[in-house]
């Protein structure tokens, strides 16, 4: 990786420190992302597979939904969210 500085708002970097500590993952880590979704929308390919799952099994079990049913009823918890 390489190390860079920016450059932040106040709001900006207060608010990703709540989204920072809400998903206990670094603010480094949503910039990264952040800067990935840009690239993405941009029409560039930026992240591999290899790293999409690398990714995708570092976040399993990180996130607590506090309900004790939620794979076996997940299907209903997701149609109640999207009626939202």
């Amino acid at each position: 990786m390489i190390r860079t500085q920016i450059q932040l708002e106040e709001q900006q970097y207060r608010l990703l420190k709540e989204l920072s500590a809400h998903y206990q993952v670094a603010v480094a880590e949503l910039v990264r992302e952040a800067v990935d979704m840009l690239l993405e929308t941009k029409g560039e390919v930026v992240v591999s597979a290899d790293e999409r799952r690398r990714r995708a099994i570092a976040a399993a079990g990180r996130f607590h939904s506090g309900r004790g049913d939620l794979a076996k009823n997940h299907d209903a918890y997701f149609a109640e969210a999207s009626d939202l």
